[in-house]
């Protein structure tokens, strides 16, 4: 005999074999809007950027380590976008939005990793300018080649082993009752909300992981511009003063736009978790910010400019 309880039988707690994403269901007439929004937002941002890697390796002017960061920083935003936006893409194009849970739990983690990469990759950047800013005599001895390499294989591996564990915690849970996600891709947030039991220390390993990939993160990057705009306001000339900080406007805008929404998004109490703002903020941190980092890397950025011009201008003449 089936149980008419409230809570399932402990039998069938882990029946659910899949997640419905809902995505933006509740807006059926602008599906075919939306569709083509994210589709020219997600080509602009793999032209973007992959023009941006592109110029970065070829022009020899561009081979420092600020760029060689940069174009890090740009192979990972494609990589991060690709792991939300074309399932975007293919649900508003169709009824059947099922997602198993082994594809929501391989969503999560890809997306997990890179979002921690983006977070200790704007952190190395930060550090790069302030080595040059506040020691530039010791800039190309600090700044070699193997501890740009050594930075960037250590921003793009620490992620894997903690969200390798963060992830399968999250899926071990018990899920029942009803197993529509209300969500556009599988973020941490809506999944918890449809297990069952106590989640409290799932929930305080979030807390914990935020504070390490996110919040730690963000704290060295706010000490090391501390450090840089002390150094840039003791510098004697205004046009030095204005040169120093062209060169390090564009990263700190990128910081604010990315750090901003992630801390909003994670490390708020869960009482005020909204769906319809947490769908707001993960779009802006998932697509809108990725739009935003090549424009605002290649208007802002004079040398990125220039090489982008005699590119295209070699292309024209070719």
């Amino acid at each position: 005999m089936e149980s008419t309880g409230q809570n399932p039988p402990k039998g069938n707690r882990t029946t659910l074999m899949d997640f419905i994403l809902l995505g933006f269901s509740d807006v059926p007439d602008l599906r075919g809007f939306l569709f083509g929004v994210f589709l020219i937002i997600y080509v602009i941002i793999l032209m973007g950027n992959s023009l941006i890697i592109i110029i970065t390796k070829v022009d020899p002017s561009l081979h420092t380590p600020m760029y060689f960061f940069l174009r890090n920083f740009s192979s990972l935003e494609i990589c991060y976008v690709s792991v939300t936006v074309p399932r975007l893409l293919t649900d508003l194009c169709r009824q059947n939005r099922n997602i198993s849970f082994l594809a929501c739990a391989t969503q999560m983690y890809f997306f997990l990793v890179f979002g921690a990469t983006e977070c200790l990759t704007l952190t190395a950047m930060a550090y790069d300018r302030y080595v040059a800013i506040c020691n530039p005599l010791l800039y190309p001895l600090i700044m070699n080649t193997r501890l740009c390499n050594q930075l960037a294989a250590c921003c793009w591996i620490t992620g894997i082993p903690v969200h390798v564990g963060f992830t399968y915690l999250i899926f071990s849970l018990p899920f029942c009752g009803t197993n529509q996600l209300n969500h556009f891709f599988c973020d941490i947030p809506p999944v918890l909300k449809l297990a069952c039991g106590d989640t409290f220390m799932i929930e305080m390993l979030v807390y914990a992981v935020a504070v390490l990939v996110v919040t730690i993160p963000f704290t060295l990057i706010f000490g090391s511009y501390v450090k840089i705009i002390s150094t840039i306001l003791k510098l004697p000339s205004a046009t030095g003063r204005a040169k120093a900080f062209s060169t390090c406007s564009s990263h700190l805008m990128v910081v604010a736009l990315f750090f901003g929404s992630g801390i909003m998004m994670y490390m708020r109490p869960k009482s005020s978790h909204l769906t319809g703002m947490d769908k707001f903020l993960s779009l802006f941190y998932t697509v809108v910010t990725p739009m935003f980092n090549p424009i605002i890397y290649c208007l802002r950025n004079k040398d990125v400019m220039v090489a982008l011009k005699k590119f295209l201008t070699k292309w024209v003449v070719l």
